[in-house]
């Protein structure tokens, strides 16, 4: 038994090391692009081509690269409109859906269409749905899209909140593009609510997170699950069980396997105090019930030796940004610090990516902090195994954060986090590789090549168990990179 474990163990570490460092770092040839008015998206593998979508004044493209990022193809959409306002690429094995919304006059119309292999087009344009603008042209989110694991289907929806009410309007499509069924539904309640982002099972019913924020934190007070099936009208829901507690930075994560849609965020005992703790809990689609939820309290070893800064405030900003569920039922939980503030002046702090924007025009300057990224394991009894903190701290201003926060490779046996680690004379690539007991290992490496672009690992993609496609700019210009692990 000592021995199988030392076995174990060791592959692990091998599996880290491997990870800890880029074996390979290539570069697609540059193309013009405008990042200003432009639009990009990494689509990912389909027929042993590799894809990305750049869409400009000039036009809009799909460029195929071989594994050496060759360019091999490129297809010209023009059967996209002049204004593209966002696009939603879905992979399969032979085929691309392209889901994408259109301004035309005073309205945004959702668009669909199915691509073939190469990248022609196979089936459509599709309109699926459209909304009206108001008359400074379109200002928010007017349709969302949800796509089961099994790809096997895709629900297009709008919900659209509206003080204590939410209305759904949603269509089921499946991968030929089929509208098989349409809903619509409303939810109310006594207080303001806001939505979550919606989710699909593979037998396709739809489930969505709603909550009620409340004091100047916007701490939620109550939360819900919705749950939709195809063809009915009237949401079914379960509130999720708060006593007194309030909760900040949730977010839900469908489990296909178990049934089970997993919630994981933090809370606190105030709304207007810090954080206490991680709120665990998963939903039972048999059962229509919140199970095995717990409030988690940050322990003083945790709080003391993890997070060294200002340990009163050490967890307010973090927001949940994935759950990972292991096969033992239990899961990883992903958060990141981040908050965004405003800079009344007209000499604003410099940053490294700065010279891409112009901050300077305006006394009132939106800045982008992009801090800490701390993981959490816990078992499939809710208990705490480890926890880890990688460190960065990234902050840029009138970006949207572009070139901040981090990608993910998940390679089953461990996770990689590859971010910009810049300040405002230099920027440089890291790359922190987590085994699964919380064992971190950062390492710094230098992308040689293609006159060292400006990586946006945000915008990046795994489109293998090792390999990840991040999209760089340079100038006005795009290229991407494709990372071996």
């Amino acid at each position: 038994m000592n021995r199988l474990r030392i076995i174990v163990l060791l592959l692990l570490s091998i599996c880290l090391s491997d990870l800890s460092k880029a074996q390979n770092v290539s570069y697609s040839g540059y193309e013009k692009f405008d990042f200003r008015s432009g639009d990009f998206s990494v689509i990912g593998m389909v027929s042993n081509r590799l894809y990305a979508y750049r869409g400009s004044a000039e036009g809009f493209f799909l460029d195929a690269y071989d594994d050496s990022m060759q360019r091999i193809a490129t297809v010209v959409l023009d059967f996209f409109p002049a204004k593209i306002y966002q696009t939603r690429f879905i992979t399969y094995p032979n085929q691309i859906v392209v889901l994408y919304q259109a301004v035309e006059g005073n309205k945004v119309i959702q668009y669909a269409a199915l691509l073939d292999e190469t990248g022609r087009l196979k089936k459509g344009p599709l309109q699926i749905d459209e909304a009206k603008t108001g008359i400074f042209g379109p200002v928010k989110t007017y349709f969302s899209s949800a796509v089961s694991d099994d790809k096997k289907t895709i629900l297009v929806y709008s919900a659209v909140d509206k003080g204590s009410e939410l209305t759904f309007n949603g269509k089921w499509i499946d991968d030929q593009l089929n509208i098989v069924n349409r809903g619509h539904a409303v939810f109310k309640t006594d207080n303001e609510l806001t939505s979550g982002e919606g989710m699909i099972s593979n037998e396709g019913s739809f489930y969505l997170p709603v909550a009620t924020p409340v004091g100047a934190k916007n701490y939620m007070d109550q939360v819900w699950l919705l749950s939709l099936q195809p063809g009915v009208n009237k949401f079914v829901f379960l509130e999720l069980p708060l006593g007194n507690m309030y909760v900040a930075g949730y977010y839900m994560k469908m489990d296909n396997v178990n049934k089970r849609v997993y919630v994981g965020g933090f809370y606190a005992a105030k709304k207007t105090g810090s954080y206490d703790g991680v709120l665990y809990a998963y939903y039972d689609i048999a059962s229509n019930t919140f199970m095995n939820k717990k409030f988690i309290s940050f322990d003083s070893r945790f709080s003391g030796e993890s997070v060294p800064r200002n340990k009163r405030h050490a967890f307010d900003d973090y927001v949940v940004r994935n759950i990972i569920v292991k096969n033992d039922g239990g899961f990883v939980m992903i958060s990141e610090s981040y908050f965004v503030s405003t800079h009344y002046s007209y000499a604003p702090g410099f940053g490294y990516y700065s010279a891409y924007y112009s901050p300077y025009m305006s006394a009132n300057v939106r800045e982008y902090h992009y801090n800490d990224i701390m993981v959490l394991s816990y078992n499939a009894e809710g208990v705490r195994d480890w926890e880890a903190v990688i460190p960065k701290t990234q902050y840029s201003q009138e970006d949207g954060g572009l070139f901040s926060s981090y990608a993910l490779l998940n390679s089953g046996g461990s996770l990689a986090f590859l971010f910009n680690d810049f300040n405002s004379s230099h920027s440089r690539i890291q790359l922190a590789a987590l085994d699964d007991m919380g064992k971190v290992e950062m390492h710094s490496f230098t992308a040689d090549g293609n006159d060292y672009p400006d990586w946006i690992p945000r915008s990046a993609k795994q489109v293998a168990s090792r390999t990840m496609i991040v999209p760089c700019l340079h100038k006005r210009q795009i290229c991407f990179a494709k990372i071996v692990f």
